[in-house]
């Protein structure tokens, strides 16, 4: 594994993610991923982003744009479509659930070393999704 690209591991992730399985982040995540873009650190963090992402607007899919590569880092544009089920992220704090469908726009930035990501930056569409929500 260690032989695998930013690039690469991202478009394992995604694959993965989408295909339900709940194993990716073990073989893409680095255990101590220093996440530059919310608080929870590390693999277990994400593990718990991505649970909350899902009890508050799951079913969550994800939609891809771009995915541009540059050494060992890759920049990501996705789209997070969904319905606003739950508001336990501290975002949608204080929104009653609505049950109307979103669609969440990121630009990830992930760094990989040694085949694994170690490091995610991102920048979020929070207005968009209040928008959509309220």
């Amino acid at each position: 594994m260690g032989g695998r690209s930013a690039r690469e591991i991202v478009e394992e992730m995604l694959r993965r993610q989408q295909a339900g399985d709940d194993t990716f982040l073990d073989e893409c995540v680095a255990e101590d991923m220093v996440n530059h873009a919310a608080g929870p650190q590390g693999r277990a963090g994400l593990a718990w982003i991505l649970r909350t992402l899902e009890h508050d607007l799951g079913p969550v899919t994800l939609e891809q744009h771009h995915l541009v590569g540059d050494g060992d880092t890759v920049a990501q544009h996705v789209t997070l479509h969904g319905t606003h089920r739950a508001s336990t992220m501290p975002l949608l704090a204080d929104v009653p659930p609505s049950g109307r469908p979103v669609a969440w726009r990121f630009i990830h930035l992930w760094r990989a070393a040694d085949g694994m990501l170690v490091e995610h930056w991102a920048c979020r569409d929070d207005m968009g999704l209040l928008e959509q929500v309220r």
